[in-house]
């Protein structure tokens, strides 16, 4: 573990201060897809006792970026290649139903709130936000939709496939042809086109997964015709 190990003596939640130093790992990539998670280690890096290990790892495998087998203990979960696929299929639906419900619905605001985000993404040097400030951008799309329930479930997907998100980001022109893609989106928003602003979502995101599966070793293609 590289990252800097919190003093999390007076903390109300140990547990939560542990998953949240664990996601980061293995949203870096610091810790390996399949790869064991020693809980007498993790403990003794905290200087803590399991019980608030294994409580972050539970936490963990609610995200689905843990497994626990019965004689290997708890692993970094893998996400097989229709499992990915899956998971993009449900966005391009979540995501067009949120932005037909949300086109309409916007006023100057939330035209502004995502400007805003996607002048913070495009200018953010640290790769490791990127992530998260694409994230941040879906979010103030869909935001005029209030479809709490909806942006719930997309946002567990965003934490299970982060780490990859992270790769295609970093790849070849991923950040630039992101923030041209969102732009685009912006500007039909702007024009409460809902039509045109749903179709040019739906491509983004598949536009994503085609660029995953093109750079993940061991993936085969994408199917784009969900």
């Amino acid at each position: 573990m590289k990252a800097d190990i919190p003093d999390i003596g007076s903390t109300p939640s140990a547990s939560v201060i542990i998953a949240k130093y664990l996601r980061e790992a293995i949203i870096s990539g610091e810790m390996s897809e399949n790869e064991p998670i020693r809980q007498d280690v993790i403990a003794g890096l905290f200087n803590v006792s399991k019980i608030p290990v294994r409580e972050a790892l539970k936490l963990l495998e609610a995200e689905g970026l843990v497994i626990f087998y019965r004689n290997r203990g708890a692993v970094v979960a893998t996400i097989t290649e229709p499992e990915l696929a899956q998971m993009f299929e449900v966005r391009v639906l979540l995501e067009s139903k949120l932005m037909q419900l949300a086109v309409t619905q916007m006023n100057d605001g939330h035209i502004t709130r995502i400007s805003e985000a996607c002048d913070r993404f495009i200018a953010e040097q640290d790769a490791s936000r990127w992530a998260e400030l694409n994230w941040d951008i879906h979010a103030a799309f869909y935001a005029a939709a209030n479809r709490p329930f909806m942006m719930d479930m997309l946002r567990s997907i965003h934490d299970k496939i982060e780490r990859y998100m992270r790769l295609q980001l970093a790849v070849a022109e991923g950040l630039v042809n992101a923030d041209t893609e969102h732009r685009a989106i912006l500007d039909a928003c702007k024009h409460r086109d809902a039509e045109k602003a749903v179709e040019l979502m739906k491509q983004h995101i598949i536009g994503v997964c085609r660029d995953l599966y093109a750079h993940l070793p061991g993936f085969t293609g994408f199917d784009d015709d969900i």
